[in-house]
């Protein structure tokens, strides 16, 4: 399987994106520091103390037949199983499926890279540039997947199996690397002897049954174990043994086996998602007929470009996302609606499949029944050509690992306008390449007119305004956060909501999320909320209700909002630090674990983990800058300079990364290089309003009155409701003896915040 590039998200969502909160910045002296020490919070009580229940291996996996009991009863189920791509997930060697892929021996060329693969003495080798920088052969220990790919596990140390980049196609007999030619190597987090191609936390779990990685952080090395190798019967159905012993015991009953209970339509959908999904590990040990929210947290549309702002798919994303804010989920078509489970592949070809509904009737389960159309008409292209098949209008292809098209599961709708305002895709241009997004508007609003202007593209553009920061995005992604027709946009919205979230509006629809049916939105909001705890006692009180919901996913999210007040011992603190351990293999769980330890006042243990992250994944510049974070509470001045200093130079064009690096410089005494750092900050983003209100403080510290008051304007002009920028005008017009205008602009302060303190007290004490 292959391991994406580390994602560096953007400035607002460094943190979230790692299922953690904010290390919030405060005004200290004149300039905002790059890390505010939390006050202590009332310590959240729970009687309970009762944490996550992992069962051992030997009796968990007791309870699994093996999938070649299962030929006996179910022969053509496994037939069709064995030969798919689920039975295929992943295997040792076999002369009959990969001789032509070693024999002849060849090599081929990647980057400034040559890879030979070969065989030789009777072992299948790959000889490449690998660990210690040295090229040297490594034999093939398994292959995983089958079709339209198969890439090859290596032994390494730590009980580790390692993914090669270099790949095989079985239907072009061609090696390849999936990372085509990006070069990638040794230390590299991506290289495939790094974490981020590494078996054990990457792979296993999804090609395999009922794994346990069980890793062990202090010896950094794993015991990985599981019932079954591949992807098998019991993968979906869950543990068998029990039903094969009743069989065997009653082979000529015709009753019901009283040991098996048949899984909903979403139970199945969970557990088709808990491998077809970009998602978090909350617990390590999925197994059907559980929630996929007891076990995962899904990726959503966010400020990052994982998702384009319509929905559709940009990074690595599978299916599960996509599908669960889809139209289709919303009308209760699951899986295998579409998909013969057992075969891995489509029910029916081409639009015969998507007419099974779509011809006015519909399979018992889905709960609302569609318009019949004609797809020739409603397509405006010939019988059989390609624009008249559904799937190339509303699920297109992208083409992952090289080789890998998928088709995207949102079931968008192609917009040419979102192409000419946002950059959004649309499927009209991806076939007609040679035509401009012009050609594609004019053509779609002539067939279908005002249908064009519908709710799917407002949506997509408060999400596209949200990602820039403009302010017009807020109320529309307040009236998407309160439709219950789709609560993984509900969520999506409440993320995005982040940087509107201290208004009491917005907080106002958080409160009520937290009570929310979806536990998708319960935990969003959770999380989202984090920033007004200080603030909003009852804030504080709706997300620690919500350490005894239901559903893990929303109690791991509450409890790692309320981090810094957990009872050690009780369920909430156990599943957080589970959740913790589970992902501490990975450079974004050390980070997980380094924030943990920040919230617990522990900034030098946070400092041990960012450093192990960043050995791990060291061209990461968010873990460097989470590290600038930690140095900086602890006092290294030096060491959070050099830190941020190397953020920059991995990130030059990221405006965050430019304003911690001038708060760095001021705190040595650099404000010459502090003004020079926040004037590129609001260059690389003019709506950066702290770096404008950081530029006023700082060019007034240099005697530099006017251009101090023209940089705190252009930070009230882009964040018009926050009360320090005009307060801060007012004391610097105050001291240039303007008082007529400090009176106003401290007026206005007022405005924003009746209760602000400060420029109540600065009025009372200039006068009328």
């Amino acid at each position: 399987m292959r391991a994406r590039k580390p994602v560096h998200p953007p400035r607002k969502n460094i943190i979230r994106w790692l299922l953690i909160g904010g290390l919030g910045a405060a005004v200290c002296g004149a300039l905002w520091l790059l890390m505010v020490k939390r006050p202590a919070a009332p310590q959240t009580t729970r009687a309970e103390t009762v944490g996550p229940t992992v069962r051992p291996e030997a009796e968990v996996f007791a309870q699994y037949a093996g999938s070649v009991n299962c030929r006996e009863c179910h022969a053509d189920a496994y037939q069709h199983w064995s030969a798919s791509n689920h039975g295929l997930a992943e295997r040792p060697p076999r002369d009959e499926l990969d001789a032509s892929a070693f024999e002849p021996a060849r090599t081929f060329a990647h980057g400034t890279q040559k890879t030979e693969v070969r065989q030789r003495e009777g072992r299948r080798e790959v000889v490449t540039l690998g660990f210690g920088g040295k090229v040297e052969p490594y034999a093939v220990e398994r292959v995983i997947g089958h079709d339209p790919l198969r890439q090859f596990l290596v032994a390494a140390p730590g009980g580790r199996l390692q993914t090669l980049e270099a790949s095989y196609d079985p239907h072009k007999n061609e090696w390849f690397d999936v990372y085509g030619n990006e070069d990638r190597q040794p230390g590299e987090w991506g290289h495939w002897t790094g974490q981020g191609m590494n078996w054990n936390a990457m792979c296993a779990s999804c090609h395999n049954t009922r794994v346990r990685k069980n890793y062990d952080e202090a010896t950094n090395a794993y015991r990985t174990t599981m019932a079954e190798a591949t992807v098998s019967c019991e993968s979906c159905h869950g543990p068998m043994k029990a039903h094969v012993d009743w069989r065997r015991q009653y082979p000529g009953s015709t009753a019901a086996d009283p040991t098996v209970k048949k899984l909903s339509r979403d139970q199945v959908f969970d557990a088709c998602g808990t491998c077809h999904a970009r998602r978090s590990e909350l617990t390590g040990d999925f197994h059907p007929s559980e929630k996929f929210t007891d076990h995962h947290t899904v990726t959503l549309v966010d400020d990052t470009d994982t998702y384009f702002a319509d929905g559709q798919v940009s990074g690595e994303n599978y299916e599960y996302g996509s599908f669960l804010g889809s139209k289709m989920h919303a009308t209760g078509v699951r899986c295998t609606d579409c998909h013969d489970p057992h075969r891995a592949q489509p029910r029916l070809p081409g639009n015969a499949l998507c007419m099974t509904c779509h011809a006015g009737t519909v399979p018992a389960g889905i709960t609302k029944i569609p318009a019949a159309l004609d797809a020739v008409a409603h397509s405006h292209h010939k019988a059989e050509s390609p624009g008249a098949q559904c799937t190339n209008c509303h699920m297109p292809v992208t083409t992952y690992m090289q080789r890998d098209p998928r088709h995207d599961h949102g079931f968008t709708i192609p917009d040419p306008l979102l192409t000419k305002t946002h950059a959004i895709p649309n499927a009209c241009n991806r076939c007609h390449a040679d035509k401009d997004a012009d050609w594609s508007l004019a053509a779609v609003e002539q067939w279908y007119g005002p249908k064009m202007d519908r709710p799917t593209r407002h949506r997509a553009q408060a999400v596209a305004a949200a990602r820039k920061g403009d302010a017009t995005a807020r109320d529309p992604l307040l009236a998407i956060a309160q439709d219950p027709s789709s609560p993984y946009w509900q969520a999506s919205a409440a993320q995005l909501l982040t940087e509107w979230v201290t208004e009491p509006q917005v907080t106002s629809v958080l409160l009520k999320q937290t009570q929310d049916p979806s536990p998708l939105v319960r935990a969003t909001a959770a999380r989202t909320l984090e920033p007004v705890l200080g603030g909003r006692p009852d804030a504080r009180a709706a997300v620690s209700k919500l350490l005894d919901d239901g559903d893990r996913s929303v109690r791991v999210a509450a409890a790692w909002t309320l981090r810094d007040s957990l009872v050690p011992g009780t369920r909430p603190d156990a599943e957080l630090r589970h959740f913790i351990a589970i992902n501490a293999d990975q450079p974004t769980g050390q980070m997980q674990a380094a924030a943990f330890d920040m919230a617990r006042q522990d900034p030098r243990a946070a400092v041990e983990h960012l450093r192990r992250a960043i050995a791990w994944d060291p061209n990461s510049p968010p873990i460097r800058h989470e590290l600038a974070v930690a140095l900086s509470t602890i006092g290294d001045s030096a060491g959070a300079l050099e830190q941020i200093e190397a953020t920059v130079r991995l990130e030059p064009k990221n405006a965050e990364y430019r304003y911690k690096l001038a708060l760095a410089c001021n705190e040595i005494g650099r404000l010459d290089r502090t003004v020079a750092e926040l004037q590129t900050a609001v260059a690389l983003d003019p709506q950066h309003a702290r770096a404008w209100y950081n530029l006023g403080l700082a060019r007034n510290s240099l005697g530099q009155t006017e251009p101090a008051l023209q940089a705190l304007s252009r930070g009230e002009a882009v964040a018009p409701r926050d009360p320090r920028l005009p307060y801060a005008r007012a004391t610097i017009l105050a001291r240039a003896g303007r008082t007529a205008e400090a009176r106003r602009a401290a007026q206005r302060a007022l405005e924003i915040a009746p209760g602000y303190p400060e420029a109540r007290e600065f009025l009372e004490q200039i006068g009328p």
